[in-house]
Order: C-alpha cells, then structure tokens, then sequence
C-alpha cells in the first residue's frame, strides 16, 4: 500500500498538563469525553493525553494538513490488548478521503517527561 505521509510529533508532559491547567477548557476542544477518561472511569494521566494529543499532530501533518481540521474529529482508541488506533470522522475524515487514505497506523509513547506519537497515512 503507497504511504500518503508520515507524521511524528512529540510534547513535553509537564508544559502540556500546565496548558490543561491553566484553561480547563482545552480538554474539551482537543479531546473527545471518552478520551478523557479510562476504560475504568478515572482521569487520564497527563502522560496519556499528552501521547494523544500527539497523535493529533502526527495525524494531521501525516495528512498535509495546514488546518480546518477539529480535534475531536479523530480519535485515540484502544483495542482490548492495548494497541492504539485512530477513530476519523468530519472534517478529519474528510482530508483523509481526498488523499485517498484507507488506513492510518499511529504509535504512542511516553517517557522522560515526553510524549510522542508518530502516524503513517496509506492509500488502499
């Protein structure tokens, strides 16, 4: 499968919670309610949104993208070993159907006080 784009992003933890600190609004525009939380109904750690957010970088420079995207319009999911996934709807979806992008394969890490994410775009 051709890749359409590679994205790598990285975000220094303690900045980004500070953000999140600063305007408890931010986490209402970057994330999606079930990102917020676990899978048992606690908080996200600050290590774990801030990969995500990553994510969202990674996503869309993966997608050529200078903007118009929404945050929420993609989505950080878990499968049930853990993996990571990107849900895509909306506005995100839609730059991701006029590359041609069929699948989208994103790597999450945090360590040291950073966090990064790196997603790779493919056409089908």
């Amino acid at each position: 499968m051709p890749v359409v784009g590679v994205g790598i992003d990285v975000v220094p933890v303690e900045r980004f919670a500070a953000s999140l600190r600063r305007t408890p609004s931010l986490a209402d525009r970057l994330f999606t309610a079930a990102e917020q939380i676990t899978a048992g109904g606690a908080p996200r750690s600050a290590e774990s949104l801030a990969a995500r957010f990553a994510a969202k970088e990674a996503l869309a420079k993966s997608l050529g993208a200078g903007g118009g995207m929404e945050w929420t319009d993609a989505e950080v999911v878990l499968d049930d070993a853990g993996r990571p996934s990107l849900v895509t709807r909306g506005t995100v979806q839609e730059r991701a159907d006029s590359l041609g992008v069929t699948r989208l394969h994103v790597s999450l890490s945090h360590d040291g006080g950073i966090a990064a994410a790196t997603v790779v775009a493919e056409t089908g």
